[in-house]
């Protein structure tokens, strides 16, 4: 994504942003420890869970995950830092060898009327 502070409104305000995650557990047992790191970095970046795991139902295609998770930050940056940071490496870890994932980061919506 490419940005252009110089180009904003003296009102503008920063949009949310939200991680978006799917994931396929191996490893239940182990999995579980990562549940337990998480939310601590996630609060350390501004971020909140929207969806931890909900059951979900398709409503086109055939998409059918086995877990959802949803986060929401207060900018994009804040999520990348949070993904990248050092409170995050080791959960991320765990979540690496213990499930496969699909993670993106995406712009929230603010509507100008």
């Amino acid at each position: 994504m490419r940005y252009f502070p110089q180009l904003r409104s003296p009102n503008f305000q920063e949009m949310s942003a939200y991680v978006i995650v799917e994931v396929t557990i191996h490893d239940q047992k182990e999995y579980e420890e990562y549940k337990k790191l998480t939310p601590a970095s996630i609060t350390a970046y501004g971020g909140k869970f929207v969806v931890r795991g909900a059951q979900t139902e398709c409503l086109e295609g055939n998409w059918n995950p086995e877990r959802i998770v949803v986060l929401e930050f207060p900018t994009v940056e804040r999520a990348k830092e949070w993904y990248n940071s050092k409170e995050y490496t080791t959960a991320k870890k765990i979540r690496h060898a213990n499930a496969t994932s699909k993670m993106i980061v995406v712009e929230g919506f603010e509507p100008s009327w």
